[in-house]
């Protein structure tokens, strides 16, 4: 009885419809880590050492990239292991840990959004104050803000999910996820629903609200400005907002997956979806903060420029 109310592994069933292509789809997704994993290792060893970076918004890039690394190891690791295996079982424990560490990413994500469209807010529209407010203790306390809060929220969670007798074990994704373990409980669940409901409401809903708030008061700032300011505020927020309008594309997919049959999906395209929340937004944050901020771009080039070994002229 003890087994099947806290079964000790649960069984993810979505690799199943991998079948044969499991060997080819480890060789992209081991590209896709590598490529992750250093592509946001150059951004933050680029914002760390160069000291014309050291300003707040190139902190919160910094923040982003860490953030990347943090997720793709909670999720890549497991994920490249189960491919090249025949069975797809992962222990009780290392499951709620993979939840944890999914969610607790993708909370990260949404708040250091906000937090970024609240730095590019008054930088824009109260220029003047911008020193003032945005200081080293305002920067310590929005960070830790970020921070702490998805900790405690999304431990409450798990630690709800982990105290459900379930009558299955069966996962229909490629890895864990609070929804669908909420899903196979034997009793019912109002109180996981509702705690979900507000977490979701202030870790998602909020920050994604925020953001398009402060853009409303950035466009209508830049009609009554000169074409020169436009630009020059494009330039700058443009990669946060394609970074936003990417990361709330993969946050409704996953929402929307989560409350369907998956199986009843084409399986590809179920994988595919499944995958996106946690592979899209690493890869697109360093291309697009390093292709579209010039600061950035111009140190990344003098870096690569800089450890390349210099040609000695032959001598006379």
């Amino acid at each position: 009885m003890e087994n099947s109310t806290y079964p000790p592994y649960f069984n993810l069933t979505m690799f199943v419809n991998i079948g044969n292509y499991r060997y080819p789809a480890f060789v992209l997704c081991l590209l896709l880590c590598t490529f992750i994993i250093l592509a946001n290792l150059v951004i933050i060893v680029l914002i760390s050492r160069e000291k014309t970076l050291h300003e707040p918004m190139y902190i919160f890039i910094m923040c982003l990239s860490i953030n990347s690394l943090y997720g793709s190891a909670g999720f890549f690791f497991r994920f490249l292991r189960d491919l090249l295996s025949d069975t797809h079982l992962i222990p009780r424990a290392a499951c709620f840990t993979q939840i944890y560490v999914v969610y607790t990413y993708a909370s990260y994500e949404l708040t250091l959004l906000g937090i970024m469209a609240y730095d590019r807010y008054v930088a824009i529209c109260q220029p003047l104050h911008y020193h003032n407010t945005i200081t080293s203790k305002m920067i310590l306390k929005l960070l830790a803000f970020a921070l702490i809060y998805p900790v405690f929220s999304v431990a409450a969670c798990v630690y709800l999910a982990s105290r459900l007798p379930l009558c299955g074990n069966k996962i229909p994704k490629v890895f864990c996820a609070n929804w669908p373990v909420v899903k196979l409980s034997c009793v019912s669940t109002l109180i996981n629903n509702l705690v979900g409901m507000l977490v979701s409401t202030c870790t998602v809903f909020l920050p994604l609200a925020f953001v398009m708030y402060t853009y409303i008061r950035i466009i209508l700032i830049c009609r009554k400005r000169s074409s020169e300011f436009k630009s020059k505020v494009m330039q700058n927020c443009l990669p946060h907002i394609v970074t936003f309008v990417n990361y709330s594309i993969t946050v409704f997919c996953d929402v929307a997956l989560s409350r369907i049959n998956l199986e009843a999906l084409n399986p590809f395209l179920a994988i595919i979806l499944s995958l996106e929340f946690v592979v899209i937004p690493p890869i697109v944050n360093p291309l697009v903060y390093g292709l579209k901020l010039p600061e950035i771009r111009k140190c990344m080039l003098n870096m690569f420029s800089c450890s390349q070994p210099e040609r000695k002229t032959p001598q006379k």
